[in-house]
């Protein structure tokens, strides 16, 4: 099975090269690398075109924000499998790829997901907090559950019926996506119990109490746009079950 990964960078050589080394180490062979650019100028297109042999295609230009940039890189994809591997995120292993595949193989599922570590920024041998995704229930998400997106792989086909990001939810675009594919058109899933991604602290959703407040907001209307109810308790849930990945 062909991968497609998708990175989407801006002004971000400071981390990229840890990401690009991950990808280049993968033992998996048939992998489809995609990075959109939304037009750097810090050196990040100095790094790509040093990693010329690991990128297959390169889009550069300017965006709407981040999801704009990855609905480009899926749309471009030609892999059975879509992957996305942020510009300050890494694999933990050469073999994480290898593992993800042999699961959409022995499994015939639609999904993969797995566990994330979160690092120090400047030290990501430091582990921060760990998302220990847990096998997945129909129904869980009332309970504020949703994998962690950057080690979620779908299928391509996936994307096709069910449509890409939504640009109008803002930081919730990735919740609200997991939402749509797993708990609304219940696409087959698989877990593997594995940590295959550190990603450095300092997601934008949790930044500030405005922030989160706004985020909150955004997971509500991701229910409704998808014409679905969450329980009373279901957003308040979600971020409470962050408090677990400190132990």
């Amino acid at each position: 099975m062909k991968v497609s990964l998708i990175t989407i960078t801006y002004n971000s050589a400071s981390t990229l090269e840890d990401t690009l080394q991950s990808v280049k180490n993968q033992t998996y062979t048939d992998i489809e690398y995609i990075v959109v650019d939304g037009g750097s100028t810090d050196g990040t297109l100095d790094l790509l075109a040093k990693y010329g042999d690991t990128v297959d295609v390169l889009i550069n230009g300017p965006d709407k924000g981040l999801y704009d940039a990855l609905n480009k890189g899926i749309r471009q994809a030609t892999g059975d499998i879509i992957g996305i591997i942020h510009s300050d995120d890494f694999y933990t292993t050469p073999d994480v790829i290898a593992k993800v595949v042999d699961l959409f193989e022995t499994r015939h599922c639609e999904g993969v997901y797995a566990d994330l570590y979160y690092v120090q920024k400047d030290d990501t041998s430091k582990v921060f907090r760990k998302w220990r995704s847990g096998k997945y229930h129909h129904g869980m998400f009332y309970n504020g559950w949703m994998p962690p997106h950057p080690t979620l792989f779908v299928k391509r086909s996936c994307y096709e019926r069910f449509g890409l990001f939504n640009l109008e939810l803002g930081s919730a675009a990735d919740y609200e996506m997991c939402l749509r594919l797993i708990h609304k058109h219940n696409i087959r899933l698989a877990y593997l119990e594995e940590f295959i991604i550190k990603m450095r602290v300092g997601g934008k959703s949790n930044v500030t109490l405005s922030n989160r407040i706004q985020a909150n907001r955004n997971d509500r209307k991701a229910w409704r746009v998808n014409g679905l109810k969450p329980r009373i308790y279901t957003l308040y849930m979600k971020p409470l079950r962050k408090l677990s990945q400190f132990f």
